[in-house]
This record gives structure tokens, C-alpha cells and sequence, in this order.
């Protein structure tokens, strides 16, 4: 969610990648092969958040903190949601599920308002599996994300600090989600990344699981255990600052660089559903 940019992703892949699926469709032709079998990791979970609680509640502040204000604060991508900590934008639903809502309403200066919460300094790691069970908002103008940063963001501001994006996704296009890598001289428009388009159904119809498995070598992207998109130190063109502890992070972004405007076509509110979020600890291939 830091100033990107995935429009012709395909052509900026490094080569290594050229064989990742695109649903169930192949690119360019490529045949499936072995180095596409999901790989075989042993897994404990190690920290989650299952989000039961009654309704109306917000989430365990023990495990979740927020980001407040706009991206005048010195984040975002020209973006018009004002972040608050308010049930109507981030509370439990009752029902297991935490609710992200983007409202079209008028809020410290901002049009919309919306929420991005966030581990950081409660729960930071390096290396494994990083699963979130969500159903996505939709419409123009709509940007849902689920991402990392690397805890050393406020000493080695972002590109230096490394940026995982597990899922994020323009809400005019419900069947599609790209998964990225942000680093020193490879993000924003340069970042590292992949789409997944799905064949049926749409992102916002029903609850999908979205993933990476991170190592000290490789990220790897997954939906629904599908494995779509790998990155290693050699496909990145700059320096691999993925080896130090990240911190997750969930919004509901509304306009900005990546998705536009909203117009009269988008309904509000806007809800990123999320079922659970939890992390693994990898054993070896």
C-alpha cells in the first residue's frame, strides 16, 4: 500500500518467474512442471487472532494497534479516507469475523472514512506462513489490502525497510488480486509482483484464504493453496531486505494512485470481512 503501481506486471517479471500461473490459466503458454508442486513444510501456528467477540467490540488491543489520520501524516497514495479507531470503521460483527468498513461521510477534512490496523510492536517476526481468511469490498475507487512492513520502517524508511503485499485489490476489478514485493530499487511502479484472476466467482462473493510462506531464500504467494507467484534474491534487481522481522496490516484504502476515484457506481459502505488471521512457523521443505 506504499506508492504502487502493478499495470504491466507481466512484462516486468523477471525471468525466472515467467512460468507462475495467472488462475488456472498459464502465460504465455507455459506448461505446468515440478518446480510448480506446492512444496511439502511442516507448519505450527504460533500467534493468531480468531476475532470472537461480541458485536460491536473492537479488536484485542493486545494483538492489533492503528494507524489514525490521512496520508498528510506522511503515508498513503494520495488517498481520500481519513484512518480512525472507531467501531463504525474496524469492530468484531458477533460472528467471528472482524469488519473493516470504508464510509462515505465527511471526517477530519477527508470524505471517506475507513481503518488500517496493525501489529507493529505487539507482534513482529521474520520467516513463515502468514494466512489471512477474508471476503473483499468491491467498486471503483475501493482498495483493500492485507500486507507486511519491516519493523525498522522509522530508522530505514519504505522502499529500505522491505514491504510483502499478501493481497491487495482494485475494487473495480472483483476477480483479480496482486501479491508484490516492494525493496531498494525495485518498487512502486518497478515492484516485483503477480496477479491471480480468478475463472469463477469474484473476490467479494465468498471467504478465500490468502497467503505467503517467507523464508531466509524465497516468498511465495498462495490462494486457497494455490501456489501463484515466487520470488527469490535473484529475481530482485536491488538489495533482498527481506530478512529481518515484519509486522502485518489490514485496510480499506478508498481513491489513491492504484485504484482512482470512487464514483457514482460504488456502493458505501465498503467492508473487508476477515475471518482470522494466523501464523506459522516453517520446517523444512
Amino acid at each position: 500500500m506504499v506508492l504502487r503501481n502493478v499495470s504491466n506486471i507481466i512484462e516486468s517479471l523477471p525471468s525466472s518467474s515467467l512460468c507462475w500461473f495467472i488462475g488456472l490459466a498459464l502465460i504465455a503458454g507455459c506448461e505446468a512442471n515440478e518446480s510448480q508442486s506446492i512444496p511439502e513444510r511442516s507448519q505450527t501456528l504460533i500467534w493468531s487472532d480468531e476475532f470472537d467477540g461480541d458485536a460491536g467490540e473492537r479488536p484485542d488491543t493486545t494483538m492489533w494497534t492503528y494507524d489514525i489520520g490521512t496520508g498528510q501524516n506522511g503515508w498513503g497514495n494520495g488517498e481520500f479516507q481519513y484512518y480512525t479507531d472507531r467501531p463504525d470503521n474496524v469492530a468484531l460483527d458477533g460472528a467471528g469475523n472482524l469488519v473493516i468498513t470504508a464510509r462515505r461521510e465527511g471526517f477530519g477534512g477527508q470524505p471517506f472514512t475507513s481503518a488500517r490496523i496493525k501489529t507493529e510492536g505487539l507482534f513482529e517476526r521474520a520467516y513463515g506462513r502468514f494466512e489471512v481468511r477474508a471476503k473483499t469490498p468491491v467498486g471503483p475507487g475501493i482498495w483493500p489490502a492485507i500486507w507486511m512492513l519491516g519493523n525498522n520502517c522509522d530508522t530505514d524508511p519504505w522502499p529500505q525497510c522491505g514491504e510483502i503485499d499478501i493481497m491487495e485489490l482494485r475494487g473495480n476489478r472483483p476477480t483479480e488480486i496482486a501479491g508484490t514485493v516492494h525493496g531498494p530499487g525495485y518498487n512502486a511502479g518497478n515492484s516485483i509482483g503477480q496477479t491471480y484472476v480468478l475463472t469463477e466467482g469474484r473476490f467479494d462473493d465468498q471467504f478465500r484464504v490468502f497467503a505467503v510462506e517467507w523464508g531466509s531464500d524465497y516468498i511465495e504467494w498462495y490462494l486457497d493453496d494455490f501456489l501463484y507467484h515466487r520470488v527469490t534474491p535473484d529475481d530482485v534487481p536491488g538489495e533482498w531486505v527481506f530478512d529481518h522481522p515484519f509486522f502485518i496490516i489490514m485496510n480499506v484504502a478508498v481513491g489513491g494512485n492504484y485504484v482512482g476515484f470512487p464514483t457514482s457506481q460504488t456502493p458505501f459502505p465498503q467492508s473487508l470481512t476477515v475471518d482470522y488471521v494466523r501464523v506459522y512457523e516453517l520446517g523444512a521443505d
